[in-house]
């Protein structure tokens, strides 16, 4: 299935670049790279500067969808493993 700014929650996100657009810690705001891991509560994200990692919780994203559409997402929606948001109902967002 296609991934689309609509079911992104329900897909993959390994392998996506992303951009931390808000975040609590100031230090994280602007991180770009590439996920390479996501666990429950936390995505890690290869940059420039080296893998980093950072919480889902209370954060918004910028990813960019493989046909170059960048969508914005908080993390809060995301939240959980991975197998288990395809169990998870979703508001429209």
């Amino acid at each position: 299935m296609k991934i689309t700014p609509r079911n992104l929650p329900r897909h993959e996100l390994i392998g996506l670049r992303i951009e931390v657009i808000e975040s609590p810690n100031s230090f994280q705001k602007g991180i770009r790279g590439e996920i390479i891991f996501e666990t429950m509560n936390t995505l890690i994200v290869d940059t420039p500067k080296g893998r980093k990692v950072i919480p889902k919780k209370d954060r918004v994203f910028k990813i960019w969808l493989p046909d170059g559409i960048a969508v914005l997402i908080e993390g809060n929606i995301i939240l959980g493993r991975p197998e288990d948001r395809l169990k998870k109902k979703l508001k429209d967002w």
